[in-house]
């Protein structure tokens, strides 16, 4: 605010000479976060190499280029480098986070350099310097106010906190305070002066500022691996070894079953890479790599942004949801919500466009004690309202002068200012600040101060920052020398929130009917964020943890009390990464959501870090997995659904996986052992069933809609794996009783047929009963009929492809020559379709079982 008859005085202030800054600048460095080494490319291929999750690839490919399918091979091993590329981009995730730090903290500064002053650039600021600071600066670098009037800071990047805070001067503290609280000397890299001027030393430059640690603490994050790669790589380790053991047991068994010689041999080597082939579910590593890729599609058309694949998947059994307050839950801007003049009260909603009279003089003042163009987000919440509430009345004096003002001071928080009205002489004084200042300029006694601190600590239990707010009069046009000398007289009380975001409450329910604990992580007061929490719905509001508190607790404490604490408050940015490793320690599934720079080490502990992309900062959304890209908390709950749907159709998909290539793989391995028996399937059978269970997998189950109660049961837990016991069990039982009637069929057909019909009409059986599992998996709870009802185009193609190739690879001589099929009558192979479409039919009775015993289960209405 202008500040008339008092200036900052900048006498007495020479600063380092050009010659001594450059020496501490080779010496220090420069003023901002150093570089991360940056890995080579052939490092970043050898990582994607050992990945677990691709060797299935790498090998698929490598088998299908010794049979000369160069086309299949080359299809599968482009994926290796599409995954290069995703690999690369994730490398410059956390080199871009230290990039926006290092923006953030190199803004220009005007320096003090021999006397003269000098603007120069944010990186070359060194220890030492004198800076000086005005409304409206990026402070360049950690440092102590030396001089300063009227200065306020926000500080809400490092604390959390969305109000600014009144800074105090000191001429001898040498060591910095922690961010946060008023009247301190302390000024930190990155944060934005609202109020005031101010001449500073600086302290601390680079990496040894508060940006710095967290630039620092943002390096040694490592994210961890999710359960999803943990389990491909489990399964790669075990299809190596069975899949290495089952080949080399069908080279062996058909030689040695029909004599071995050299055409035995070759021959066996041929059904020894029919048995890899059809073992190795290569289709594995492709499903994730396009569930995950169009997943992070789908969820981008809700206006969340996907930085990190695998936390499509994470999302969905999510536990724990930490949420910054500020900009997070509420909309970080301050509004005037209570007015109180005496007896009079009024809650000032958005839609209020008048007062009662009795609280127009209230307003009236509160907006004379503001600055006329304000900066500090309180003023502008003043003049937001009595433009509104105001405007069509005779309390809002644009023409009015101003003749004076008084600062707010480390003794006195309070500012004062006085008007003259036309050519009167007369002088009207207003007066705003800190409750207990103002009580001091009123020269309150003992009984209405008693009854301000309660008015007061009522509206502190709302959550509000309280003001209150004075007014006198100068009959003859004069005013003290000093602040404390005004005679004033109070008026009443404002109390200002940062309102709560409209969608939250609904959010949040939303995530407490799908299991969800949402815990709020704030650098603000308790009682104002218990405030917030309690309207937002949040469970456990009344349980708090403060800053203090928990810097006193040990790492197994803090763990145990987090199981059931709502709310933390006056929380640190190294004490939030603190809760996010205790949240892990218990097993939790931890989301964090956060905008602020102190926010961007925790975003990258938690299992999924999720940023606000409108107000949030580029640290916040290099260092997050997901981006918010509207700021709505409603949106998570959306990406969460969006999540768990995405993990249930991964699930079918490799249910339906393993179904498939239990039989592929049985009736390749089966007449290795039986001398009469010929090879039911070739390498050209294993590529054909690919055309079904390919787009099957990607296509089909991958836009299955979600399952009716996605939203209404708990989070997978921990032990919940991809490739749990129960849909490897069911799909495998699914396999062995496909593998059950395709062997039926070639047993009936092979002793009247020649091998070449009977392996046609097995292949027929298998085929079909490939589609009814595809039909049957769609969905957990739908029969096959119910399933039919719900669209899917993709659907629709793979049935539609079938039902024309099919008879054409059956029925063509073309075709019988490729495949080594005999011709066959229709009513034969209507015989092995229908086999093939009764074979898995007990799976839809199972379902409809389970909705018996739910509906027997249920309540009944009387």
């Amino acid at each position: 605010m202008p500040v008339f008859g008092q200036s900052l005085d900048l006498g007495g202030f020479a600063g380092l000479g050009e010659d001594e800054a450059r020496v501490r600048l080779e010496q220090e460095g420069p003023n901002e976060l150093p570089a991360q080494k940056k890995r080579s490319l052939l490092a970043i291929v050898l990582e994607v190499v050992r990945e677990p999750m691709f060797i299935m690839l790498i090998v698929a490919g490598s088998l299908y280029l010794t049979l000369g399918e160069t086309g299949d091979a080359l299809m599968l091993l482009g994926f290796v480098f599409v995954v290069m590329a995703i690999t690369m981009v994730q490398e410059r995730r956390t080199e871009g986070a230290l990039d926006a730090l290092r923006d953030l903290s190199s803004p220009r500064a005007l320096a003090i350099r021999g006397g003269v002053h000098s603007r120069i650039a944010g990186r070359d600021v060194v220890r030492g310097d004198i800076l000086v600071l005005a409304e409206g600066d990026r402070v360049p670098a950690d440092a102590i106010l030396r001089r300063g009037i009227n200065l306020s800071v926000d500080e809400s990047l490092l604390t959390g906190e969305s109000a600014p805070v009144r800074k105090g001067a000191s001429a001898s503290a040498s060591d910095l305070e922690r961010p946060g609280g008023e009247d301190l000397f302390s000024l930190f890299s990155g944060t934005l002066v609202t109020a005031g001027q101010g001449i500073a030393e600086v302290v601390s430059t680079g990496v040894r500022s508060e940006l710095g640690k967290i630039g620092r603490a943002l390096q040694q994050v490592k994210p961890e691996a999710t359960l999803l790669q943990k389990d491909t790589g489990r399964m790669v380790r075990i299809f190596a070894l069975v899949g290495v053991a089952a080949s080399v047991l069908v080279v062996v068994a058909y030689a040695v079953t029909r004599g071995g010689g050299p055409s035995v041999w070759k021959h066996g080597l041929l059904a020894g890479i029919t048995m890899a082939m059809s073992i190795l579910p290569e289709e594995i590593p492709v499903v994730l790599t396009i569930f995950l890729a169009l997943g992070a599609w789908r969820i981008s058309r809700n206006r969340v942004l996907t930085r990190r694949m695998p936390a499509v998947e994470t999302l969905g059994k999510t536990t724990v949801l930490c949420v910054d307050k500020t900009g997070t839950l509420t909309v970080n801007r301050m509004t005037l919500k209570r007015i109180v003049a005496g007896s009079h009260s009024m809650v000032l909603t958005p839609e209020a466009t008048q007062l009662p009279e009795e609280l127009h003089a209230l307003l009236e003042h509160a907006v004379l004690a503001s600055a006329r163009d304000p900066f500090d987000p309180m003023e502008r919440a003043l003049h937001l309202a009595g433009d509104r509430v105001l405007g069509q009345t005779d309390h809002l004096h644009p023409d009015w002068a101003l003749i004076r003002a008084y600062p707010l001071s480390p003794g006195l928080a309070a500012v004062s200012q006085a008007w003259r009205r036309g050519q009167n002489s007369e002088l009207i004084i207003a007066s705003k600040g800190a409750p207990e200042a103002i009580a001091d300029l009123c020269h309150m006694s003992a009984e209405q101060r008693a009854e301000m601190v309660r008015q007061v600590a009522t509206l502190a239990s709302e959550g509000l920052r309280v003001l209150g707010v004075a007014r006198g009069i100068s009959n003859d046009g004069k005013l003290p020398d000093s602040h404390g000398d005004l005679a004033l007289e109070l008026v009443g009380l404002l109390g200002f929130e940062d309102p709560l975001r409209p969608t939250v409450p609904a959010a949040v329910a939303e995530c407490r009917t799908a299991g969800i604990r949402v815990v709020m992580i704030t650098g603000d007061y308790a009682a104002t964020a218990q405030s917030i929490a309690r309207q937002a719905g949040l469970a456990n509001y009344d349980s708090v943890i403060t800053g203090p508190e928990l810097k006193t607790m040990s790492d197994a404490d803090l763990a145990t009390r987090a199981r059931d604490v709502g709310v933390f408050a006056r929380v640190l940015p190294e004490q939030k990464l603190r809760i996010v490793n205790a949240l892990k320690a218990n097993r939790e599934v931890v989301a964090m959501t956060g905008d602020g720079v102190n926010d961007a080490p925790a975003l990258k502990a938690a299992h999924i870090g999720i940023a606000m992309g409108g107000r949030g900062t580029d640290v916040a959304r290099e260092a997050a997995a997901l981006v918010l890209l509207d700021d709505d908390f409603a949106s998570i709950v959306v990406a969460i659904r969006l999540g768990r749907r995405i993990f249930d159709n991964i699930r079918k998909a490799i249910a339906f996986t393993f179904a498939v290539h239990v039989p592929i793989a049985g009736l390749s391995m089966v007449p290795a052992f039986f001398a009469g028996w010929p090879l039911l399937l070739l390498p050209t059978h294993i590529v054909f069933l690919e055309l079904i269970i390919d787009p099957s997998c990607s296509l089909v189950f991958e836009a299955e809609a979600a399952e009716a109660n996605v939203m209404k049961r708990p989070p997978r837990g921990p032990k919940d794996r991809l490739f749990s016991l129960g849909t490897v069990g069911l799909a495998v039982l699914q396999g062995l009783t496909v593998l059950a009637v395709c062997l039926g069929v070639f047993l009936v057909s092979h002793r009247s047929h020649p091998p070449e019909a009977a392996r046609a009409l097995t292949f027929a059986a298998l085929v079909a009963a490939f589609v009814v599992v595809l039909l049957a998996n769609r969905s957990s709870t739908r029969t096959i009929i119910g399933g039919l009802r719900s669209p899917n185009i993709a659907l629709w193609c793979v049935l539609g492809g079938t039902v024309v190739l099919l008879p054409l690879v059956l029925l063509l001589p073309f075709a019988q020559r490729i495949f080594h099929f005999a011709p066959i009558r229709a009513g034969e192979l209507v015989f092995s379709i229908v086999a093939g479409l009764a074979c898995v039919l007990w799976f839809d009775l199972l379902k409809l079982g389970k909705q018996w015993t739910r509906f027997a289960r249920a309540p009944k209405m009387l």
